[in-house]
């Protein structure tokens, strides 16, 4: 394995190539021009050098035969191997050809080649990247600058070659002022998730299927399956190892899918590889066909992924929403549409294994939207419900800050099986792997912070023991109870400063009726006192109404405004029968014209209260606000919550201010000094 410095190097002398393309080019276009000439090279180093060890057997089975002879028949011969190209022309003769004709040599050297490699340049839309580099006349510097580069396989692993695609991805996202990153994760991470999903074959070496959801260029599959093969020391049962290993993914964006596809081929591995998004519903019909390992059988043995960060889902979200609501993939919720992380996980989830098979194991990376986004009952929150009530929630790393090309946030493995170990059941461990880093030499975009060996070390043993007893302050157990509480609707008096009832006065928008006024009677249930200015035509009286929560407000009412308008009453009754008089006061009443209503009410606070689940809400609740409680009122679903930083949180008292003025005056004086010796 070259080191990473040497393979950034070649990385930058790639890009050096696709910077002679400024001026011509936008910045979004070189990755257009780029990539699919370093993946044609890269197969064409394949080929070239089976070409030579196939060319040595031929001759030496067939001594007497000439070079046509021999060429003649390995041109036949690799009609036979993997992927071939018919014709005689490579990028290195292309280069040497007149450049009025390089175009439709290119073409022809391009459609000469096997269809599974034609399929992986047409994602790239090369053949009309092809004609715009005619006509800015940079292809014979392009074709020229590829022709001598050395991408074989015994130069570069399709690891190291994973690197140098994703720095090269890097640096095109960086110059396009794309959001950059969301292509690839640093391998030391994809190493410490297959070594914590403990990817192994029983003793009787069985299939093994491993799944991505958003594969980008393959490398956490790649990895995942090195990895496993390297623990394999006995070379047969690698070999047996290797070919019951199969790698399944999906990738949405074509240029990410066809190098994926090149480097799976290139390394003959057994793979199934879609284009699409995975998170909508399979149809032929599209031509986004969705999630095309949709069948009940396919389920994984292992998934891992590293999902992007934040990305909205809203242009797919009709189509999501076609899955089943009531069995399909998302029946416990779906989450906000700006951030479709938990989308992702809901796939793998709806993609595991029965237990009486094996069950499966999940790995996944996510930022920390994932674990306390979203309130009770919210589709975050149910997501969280549905994954820790039914256990498969194992265990939460907390990874070091600055270990993404991309950026600089803290980031999370998330660890799931259906299938538990009897240790591990009602259990969900969290590890606070946040020191556990050492400092890039040289820094790779937002990436400061490496995890060495041993640091991955650390955190596989963290993982593996502590499930029965912890001694570590950096890990933590916890059962799944412990991330449910209730989310409480709660309403209190308040008080004053001398802690003595707090009264507000304030206008009444809302219709004097006597249904609006029960409203408000149910709702404090206390004392209501309104002001209201009252109009009979001829003059304005101010009236004070006091309602208790009993009190019936029209009874109250009339009574009030018989008193308060005795006289007037009186004078509107005078001569009518008294038969007809009680119909007449009502007339009266019901006449009068009543403005500036204001009410006074005893001051209240209404709100939410997050309860630990297990906790006596209604001791919560006095001890917590010590105010005299109205009502409250508990949420139908539990929420679901994880919080890392609150769990590992250690308080650290402040300096005195002795201590902090000492500071203060000793930085004055050393800047006094400064000035002082700039004068001198």
């Amino acid at each position: 394995m070259q080191n990473k410095e040497t393979l950034n190097n070649l990385a930058q002398e790639i890009w050096k190539s696709a910077e002679s393309l400024r001026g011509k080019f936008k910045a979004y276009d070189y990755q257009n021009i780029v990539l699919p000439m370093i993946t044609i090279r890269r197969i064409e180093c394949v080929l070239e050098t089976w070409r030579n060890q196939e060319r040595a057997n031929i001759e030496q089975k067939f001594p007497n035969e000439t070079p046509e002879q021999i060429t003649e028949r390995l041109k036949k011969k690799e009609k036979s191997f993997r992927f071939w190209n018919s014709s005689d022309w490579t990028l290195k003769s292309l280069s040497n050809e007149d450049s009025q004709l390089l175009e439709t040599n290119f073409r022809e050297y391009l459609k000469a080649f096997s269809p599974n490699i034609e399929s992986i340049i047409g994602h790239f839309n090369f053949r009309e990247t092809l004609g715009k580099l005619r006509k800015s006349g940079r292809l014979p510097n392009i074709v020229e600058q590829y022709a001598n580069q050395d991408l074989s396989l015994t130069r570069l692993s399709n690891l190291e070659m994973g690197y140098v695609y994703e720095e090269l991805l890097r640096c095109f996202s960086e110059q396009s002022g794309e959001e950059a990153g969301e292509h690839f994760t640093p391998r030391e991470v994809i190493r410490l998730m297959v070594e914590l999903l403990d990817i192994q074959f029983g003793r009787d070496l069985e299939s093994l299927a491993i799944y991505d959801p958003a594969c980008g260029t393959g490398g956490m599959l790649s990895v995942a399956k090195t990895q496993l093969l390297d623990q394999i020391k006995d070379p047969k049962k690698r070999l047996a190892a290797e070919k019951l290993i199969t790698l399944y993914g999906q990738e949405l964006q074509p240029h990410n899918y066809a190098i994926c596809k090149a480097e799976m081929l290139l390394k003959e591995d057994q793979s199934f590889i879609h284009l699409g998004n995975s998170l909508i519903p399979y149809d032929e019909s599209r031509e986004d066909k969705g999630d095309q390992l949709n069948k009940p059988e396919d389920s994984f043995d292992y998934m891992l992924s590293n999902p992007p960060f934040g990305v909205t889902w809203s242009d797919y979200k009709d189509q999501a929403e076609k899955f089943d609501k009531e069995k399909g993939r998302y029946k416990d919720g779906m989450p906000r549409s700006n951030d479709g992380a938990l989308l992702f996980l809901q796939t793998m989830l709806a993609k595991m294994k029965p237990v009486d098979q094996g069950g499966s194991k999940i790995a996944i990376v996510f930022n920390g939207s994932p674990l306390s986004n979203g309130d009770c009952g919210s589709g975050e929150s149910e997501i969280r419900r549905s994954i820790i009530e039914n256990d498969w929630l194992d265990t939460i790393v907390m990874l070091p800050d600055q270990l993404f090309y991309n950026t600089g946030i803290f980031t999370y493995i998330w660890l799931l099986s259906n299938n538990k170990p009897d240790s591990h059941k009602n259990k969900v461990k969290i590890i606070d792997a946040r020191d556990q880093y050492e400092k890039e030499p040289k820094s790779f975009g937002n990436k400061r912070n490496r995890m060495t060996e041993s640091h991955r070390h650390w955190v596989k043993d963290a993982y593996q023991k502590h499930w029965q007893t912890v001694d570590n302050v950096k890990i933590k157990l916890f059962m799944p109870s412990d991330f449910a509480y209730h989310k409480v609707s709660v309403v209190f008096w308040q008080t004053d400063e001398h802690e003595q009832p707090a009264f507000i006065r304030e206008p009444y928008d809302k219709p004097l009726t006597p249904a609006n006024i029960k409203k408000e009677q149910t709702f404090y249930a206390s004392e209501l006192v309104f002001y209201v200015t009252v109009s009979d035509g001829q003059q304005q009286k101010l009236l004070e109404l006091t309602l208790q929560a009993e009190d019936v407000f029209d009874t109250v009412y009339r009574k009030a405004i018989k008193i308060l308008f005795k006289t007037e009453l009186t004078q509107a009754l005078t001569g009518i029968d008294k038969k007809d008089q009680a119909a007449a006061e009502k007339t009266f009443i019901n006449g009068l014209k009543l403005s500036a209503v204001e009410y006074c009410y005893r001051h209240y606070v209404q709100d939410n209260e997050y309860i630990p689940h297990g906790e006596n809400i209604q001791a919560f609740l006095e001890r917590e606000i010590a105010k005299p409680i109205i009502r409250w009122d508990d949420s139908a679903p539990l929420g679901y919550e994880i919080l890392p930083n609150k769990y590992f949180y250690h308080y650290q008292a402040p300096k005195p201010t002795a201590e902090l003025l000492q500071g203060f005056w000793a930085l004055e004086q050393e800047a006094v000094s400064m000035l002082k010796s700039l004068e001198d």
